[in-house]
């Protein structure tokens, strides 16, 4: 498993010993590797790399071949790992769900190119265009083609069917000042499934129910506006069925803005 002419055997025992019984594999040490389950070979790899006591750790998708609960065992023995270990570890994966519960500084990027660096909580709270907003979240992120405009007090937006919403500045978080000179600015409204509810009837914008998913706890309650599918997440069963029209109500505390054309974020 190790071989090195600057390490004795029983240097050499020590390291594998030690490294099995982190990971809890010292029963697999003399099994073949056609003998193993994905997982138990997923964890002899990681022995592999721990036994010469590296300074970095790189692991480039190392769960993607395996079943979903088997992925989430080994995204907790590999955070496991991490704390033991107090090495640093360089994870690439496309799972935003794996980057956000191991990760404790993310890298997203597109194309090659970096969109944004930051801790999970940031990088959900505060994201800093649409890719990423959009990336960061399951089910992804609504997003609306909207037209905002500032009065006084009061900032409107308008949807391309017509509807419209009105939310107090104040209940809004706060909008870069180019962006409230009185004119209409084209942004996109960035609103997360867990803020979108049903609201009462005239309120917010009407549309249809296409689908229901009971996840047992939550709801998920798909439908869409103008070709635009939306979904909301909710914490109760709500008495409605595929078919039925509903009014969606969007909590503004929560809104998400961008720059229609540059989709740079234009909160502060």
């Amino acid at each position: 498993m190790f071989r090195n002419r600057h390490y004795t055997k029983a240097e050499i025992n020590e390291r594998v010993m030690r490294a099995a019984e982190i990971l809890d594999i010292k029963k697999l040490l003399r099994r073949k590797p056609r003998e193993m389950s994905g997982g138990q070979r997923q964890r002899i790899a990681l022995g592999r790399a721990i036994v010469r006591e590296p300074k970095v750790f790189l692991l480039d998708e190392p769960l993607s071949n395996l079943d979903a609960k088997l992925r989430t065992s080994m995204r907790s023995e590999i955070v496991k790992l991490h704390k033991q270990l107090n090495t640093t570890f360089i994870y690439v994966t496309h799972d935003q769900i794996e980057a956000m519960t191991m990760g404790t500084r993310i890298v997203v990027m597109k194309d090659g190119e970096v969109q944004q660096i930051d801790t999970p909580v940031n990088l959900f709270d505060n994201p800093v265009n649409t890719f990423v907003a959009g990336f960061i979240g399951t089910p992804q992120m609504n997003m609306f083609n909207v037209t905002m405009q500032a009065s006084g007090k009061t900032l409107g937006f308008s949807f391309a069917d017509g509807t419209s919403l009105s939310f107090a500045k104040d209940n809004v978080r706060a909008v870069k000042e180019e962006y409230l000179d009185g004119n209409a600015h084209s942004v996109v409204m960035g609103v997360r499934c867990e803020n979108l509810f049903i609201a009462e009837k005239g309120k917010g914008f009407r549309c249809v129910v296409s689908g229901i998913e009971l996840l047992g706890s939550e709801t998920n309650i798909y439908t869409s506006v103008e070709g635009v599918n939306i979904t909301l997440r909710l914490n109760y069963r709500p008495d409605v069925s595929v078919g039925d029209e509903i009014y969606v109500g969007v909590d503004e505390r929560k809104l998400y803005l961008f720059d229609a054309e540059t989709t740079i974020t234009i909160l502060k």
